[in-house]
């Protein structure tokens, strides 16, 4: 027969025992059919040949989305792309159309994200145009602008300067063809002001 000290004894090395099995068990398996925590969904969206020729035009795209909420607009000097990332789609058309407004154009990797291509001009030619809004962050940028309108018909001069918010192109020319122009190579704008295209005076 055991003593009661024996029996204490085998009572105390048995708690231990357990105690120590139970530290190196694993954690139990989650239950049958639960579900992990989902992580949260994000809708990404990328713009395809957008004039991006400096760090200043990647600041600038960020930047024009920076009032968006989780929205992100990472441009690429490289390959001349902007990937929008946003928690939805609906967020990320805001983002698309933030960027348009801040004179980035590009063509959209997505059906459902829609780039405006509106700029409010017309056909009727006119001997002088205003467009704002058209980004102009560096020289860079400039001479794009400058050999862009080089080569539309009519075209003769033009006042864009670097960090400029508005400039003057001038000529004879279509307000529509040179918008057409400037998004064909990654920017945009809008059409302000117009002086009606100058016409001979009847000989008599």
């Amino acid at each position: 027969m055991k003593t009661p000290k024996l029996l204490a004894l085998a009572t105390a090395f048995g708690a231990v025992a357990f105690l120590a099995v139970a530290a190196d068990s694993p954690a139990p398996a989650a239950a049958s059919g639960s579900v992990p925590a989902a992580a949260p969904s994000t809708y990404t969206v990328t713009l395809s040949s957008v004039h991006m020729c400096c760090g200043n035009c990647v600041k600038g795209a960020s930047k024009a989305v920076s009032s968006l909420s989780g929205v992100t607009a990472v441009g690429s000097t490289d390959d001349g792309s902007v990937v929008v990332t946003a928690p939805d789609k609906a967020t990320a058309q805001k983002a698309v159309d933030a960027l348009t407004n801040a004179g980035f154009y590009g063509t959209s990797s997505s059906a459902d994200i829609k780039v405006n291509s509106d700029t409010g001009a017309t056909t009727t030619k006119v001997s002088s145009l205003e467009i704002s809004n058209l980004h102009l962050c560096c020289g860079k940028c400039v001479n794009a602008v400058n050999d862009i309108l080089s080569k539309v018909d009519g075209v003769t001069g033009n006042t864009a300067k670097t960090k400029a918010t508005t400039f003057t192109v001038t000529g004879d020319f279509s307000p529509k063809a040179v918008m057409d122009a400037l998004q064909a190579g990654g920017l945009t704008g809008k059409v302000g002001a117009t002086m009606p295209e100058v016409t001979a005076a009847p000989k008599t």
